[in-house]
């Protein structure tokens, strides 16, 4: 923490709601609540412009002072954004005494040149940028910055090894959760891999017409297969029996006919 806390004047808020809160920010203030000691919440709002400049610091510890009222130190306990994740547009503040122990996130900044980063491919992994820890207010640090400088291929640096800057600080986090690793980074070409999984596909063409019902089955079917139908308007094949109901050719004697 720094040794002189950031202070932020503050206005307490006459109404709340959607629209009067809208009005404020178009005024440039920040909406924001105050809670914590035993005490009633109250509603209250800060300079846009200042508590941007502050919290992207990843400063968390706050003198703030109201109207009327002696500073009172604070802890940012969360910011809420707009829809789109750009903007601020409200503010939690807990308020604490410098003897209470808190827990916190606390952002990480990597520090050196990884060695691994030399061999083609290589990328640093990052994926765990802040940890959880628990401490007295007056030691909680801004952030914590951890050395990559001997990160190799195929290594990582879990949260177990993080060092707090602080011995009676506790870590919170998963000791298990990567806080940084560098991988080779491979290039995956699709149609190649379309070509080793089974050779090129035959494109589909979308644009021919496909063939209704019964038609794909009657196309399909070998001719003389049996029980297979002739197609539309077809002759029966040679030697095939006619149909129920088919008048007898000129000539035939009818079927079942006996010679008296």
């Amino acid at each position: 923490m720094n040794d002189k806390n950031a202070v932020l004047n503050a206005t307490l808020r006459e109404k709340i709601g959607t629209r009067y809160n809208d009005r404020l920010r178009e005024a440039g203030h920040l909406p924001a609540v105050l809670y914590g000691h035993k005490e009633a919440a109250v509603s209250i709002a800060v300079d846009h412009r200042e508590a941007t400049r502050v919290f992207t610091k990843g400063q968390k510890i706050f003198t703030l002072v109201l109207p009327g009222q002696k500073g009172q130190i604070v802890l940012l306990k969360g910011v809420q954004f707009d829809h789109l994740g750009t903007k601020l547009v409200h503010a939690d503040f807990a308020r604490v005494s410098l003897t209470d122990k808190i827990r916190t996130r606390v952002p990480i900044h990597l520090v050196g040149e990884a060695k691994g980063l030399k061999q083609a491919g290589a990328i640093l992994m990052h994926p765990t940028n802040e940890v959880e820890v628990e401490c007295v207010v007056t030691e909680l640090p801004d952030f914590i910055e951890v050395s990559v400088a001997d990160l190799d291929v195929g290594h990582g640096i879990t949260v177990s090894e993080v060092k707090l800057p602080n011995p009676a600080m506790k870590m919170i986090t998963d000791p298990h959760a990567m806080i940084a690793q560098i991988v080779i980074q491979q290039e995956i070409v699709v149609g190649e891999a379309t070509a080793v999984a089974g050779g090129p596909a035959e494109p589909e063409v979308l644009t021919a017409k496909k063939p209704a019902d019964g038609e794909e089955a009657a196309a399909g079917a070998k001719p003389g297969a049996k029980g297979a139908a002739p197609a539309k308007g077809a002759a029966p094949a040679k030697g095939a029996a006619s149909a129920a109901g088919a008048k007898p050719a000129a000539g035939a004697k009818p079927a079942g006919d006996k010679k008296k």
